[in-house]
């Protein structure tokens, strides 16, 4: 006999339900805490927390979206994708450590005289200097306004070799440098 994977009890029918985020097969007094995965021959019942559409069939088509997002396909089942608060954060760029080495050593500064700036410790500037931690969102806006640089991924800094060149379309060999 199945045994829900929530409360362990042993049931003649389990219920697939996604519980935040994961798949359980659970039984009737623990499917309310999560959405009840659909399948093609389910009802058309709704569960207290369920997010698919007016219809309840869950492959409906992916022209509908949800308030300010956009719609998307998951492997869940279902065609919309909630927003989350990720849709809104800038990426740190995965070279943060030499832009802020660069724009802190072209401004003749030791790591000391930009951590006293920036009244933080050099011991800090020391570990983003070399890539061992990520700056919080307080010291990445400090570095930024302090030397003047971007940490967002796709933005460099304005003293960049990729800024000031007469093309407006970057090709392969502006990108590429060669071993000779």
């Amino acid at each position: 006999m199945p045994q829900c994977e929530m409360c362990g009890s042993e049931r003649p029918s389990l219920t697939t339900v996604k519980v935040e985020g994961a798949e359980l097969e659970l039984c009737d007094d623990c499917k309310e805490f999560g959405t009840e995965v659909r399948t093609e021959s389910s009802s058309s019942q709704s569960t207290k927390y369920s997010t698919s559409s007016s219809s309840g069939t869950s492959d409906s088509g992916g022209s509908q979206s949800t308030s300010g997002g956009t719609a998307s396909s998951s492997s869940g089942g279902s065609s919309r994708r909630r927003r989350d608060m990720f849709d809104d954060m800038d990426e740190i760029a995965t070279d943060y450590d030499q832009r802020i080495r660069e724009a802190r050593e072209s401004r003749g500064l030791s790591q000391e005289d930009l951590a006293k700036s920036l009244n933080e410790k050099a011991s800090l500037i020391r570990k983003l200097e070399h890539g061992d931690i990520l700056p919080s969102d307080d010291v990445q806006r400090k570095l930024e306004r302090e030397l003047e640089i971007s940490l967002v991924e796709g933005q460099e800094s304005e003293d960049s070799e990729w800024s000031g060149g007469s093309s407006t379309t970057t090709t392969l060999g502006d990108v590429v440098k060669r071993k000779d």
